[in-house]
């Protein structure tokens, strides 16, 4: 694509050119027409002076000698270095009533006969020259009187005036092109900097640009490439959490799985074989749910872009993932109970998220319940907000370890959880704008309760 410099160049150069070009061709338009009109008045006026001195009152032989002195000067009438070249191309004569011509200039074009219509005429005589002319009538002596001019003069002197308008502009067009071409290239000179900086920047460098002082339109563009540079740092981040937390919490359950496999060869009877069978299944499985723990872990990470959800029906939501946990939950031998206090309006959160909060903190409560004993999930509508509560008949917690239930991998007395579930619950609550509280119930048991804004 063409730089900014070229692109805006060629349409600066561009316009000047075209506003050059309807300019000059007014100039020639409106040059022409002054020229035209002062040489008109010019020609009108001199043939006013010529019928003065024809008015002279003198006797027939003093206006024969008159005539006879105008002839004898104006024959005279050459290019000298005393005159100028144009006087071959003016000329007048003058015609009595009978159509003689009285007095002539000698450059005078030959006519066949006196012009009939006063006025300013255009004429083309014998030699095929156009002459600009303006005819004067006499009707008290009976005289006409014809003023012209070459049509060349006219043009000659357009011409000269084009050419000494036209090439200084021209000549000033390329010098302000070149300024112009300076001008715009000390304007970029800054957007020329932030490449050259960031091209000469590490390929692995994020860190946040800090180039000062910078133009105003480019202060936007500086803000935007360091937010660019954060949010990549922060997925980064988040990858490489992931990974640290990945192998941290892989490296043991494989060991185990390792030594559960190795038993299960060294087994000498049928039911060693099945109980180091039984062993692995069981490692395979809590394996399994670390790894859905982990990558439910990475999607509730903050990520940037993403598009604002829609609005759902909370109840419906909540009573869909329910039923989805039923079967779980019955064979187990709990009892499930889901109670909705308010009105609920629709509320602008992730579903998926509240789907995943509400499994671990109800699969936290079925872990922790006796046999046939109750999980209650109440959804009861605030003053600004929406609480989601799982209330378990487990043991409750100890005030001690409150805290520590919501680090990563931490369990507390199960050797089947990965320890991610209130983890993964908090991150949620953080990414609805509001928290999860941990609180034992006066007739035993836990509360756990999930706030959710309205919107």
């Amino acid at each position: 694509m063409m730089s900014i410099r070229r692109r805006t160049l060629t349409l600066i150069i561009g316009l000047l050119l075209a506003g050059l070009g309807v300019i000059s061709v007014f100039n020639l338009h409106d040059s022409n027409h002054e020229i035209a009109e002062v040489y008109d008045a010019q020609l009108a006026q001199n043939a006013r002076l010529l019928q003065g001195v024809m008015r002279m009152p003198l006797a027939s032989k003093e206006q024969a000698d008159l005539y006879q002195a105008f002839n004898k000067a104006l024959s005279e009438a050459q290019p000298r270095t005393d005159g100028h070249p144009y006087e071959s191309k003016i000329a007048f004569q003058v015609w009595d009533s009978k159509g003689d011509v009285l007095v002539h200039t000698a450059s005078a074009p030959t006519l066949n006969s006196p012009p009939d219509m006063p006025g300013f005429n255009d004429v083309v005589d014998l030699n095929n020259r156009k002459w600009r002319a303006f005819m004067l009538e006499d009707k008290q002596n009976q005289l006409r009187i014809w003023v012209g001019e070459r049509d060349d003069v006219r043009t000659d002197l357009v011409d000269r005036i084009v050419r000494h308008t036209l090439w200084p502009n021209i000549l000033g067009s390329l010098i302000l092109a070149a300024m112009i071409w300076l001008a715009i290239g000390w304007g970029l000179k800054p957007l020329a900097n932030m490449a050259a900086t960031l091209r000469a920047r590490d390929s692995g460098s994020l860190e946040p640009l800090h180039m000062a002082p910078l133009p105003s339109e480019l202060e936007p563009m500086q803000a935007a490439l360091n937010r660019m540079l954060a949010q990549i740092q922060e997925v980064l981040g988040r990858e490489r959490r992931f990974i640290a937390d990945a192998a941290h919490e892989m490296r043991t359950p494989l060991a185990v799985l390792r030594v559960h496999a190795q038993n299960l060869l060294e087994a000498g009877t049928e039911l060693e074989r099945r109980e180091s069978l039984a062993y692995l299944i069981a490692g395979v499985d809590r394996t399994s749910r670390l790894v859905n723990q982990l990558l439910t872990m990475a999607r509730m990470e903050p990520q940037p872009g993403v598009s604002t959800p829609q609005y759902i029906d909370l109840a419906a939501t909540v009573r869909e993932s329910l039923v989805q946990l039923t079967p779980w939950l019955l064979s187990k031998k709990l009892e499930l109970v889901f109670d909705v206090n308010g009105e609920i309006s629709p509320v602008r959160v992730d579903a998926s998220a509240i789907n995943i909060a509400l499994n671990n903190l109800v699969t936290n409560a079925a872990n922790f319940s006796p046999a046939n004993g109750l999980i209650t999930v109440r959804l009861a509508k605030k003053i600004d907000h929406y609480a989601l509560s799982v209330e378990d008949d487990g043991p409750g917690i100890d005030e001690s370890e409150r805290e520590r239930l919501f680090e990563r991998f931490y369990s507390r007395r199960n050797d089947q959880g990965a320890g991610l579930g209130l983890t993964i619950v908090q991150a949620i609550a953080v990414h609805l704008g509001g928290e999860v509280r941990l609180e034992n119930r006066a007739c035993g048991g836990l509360c756990a309760t999930l706030e959710i804004w309205r919107f």
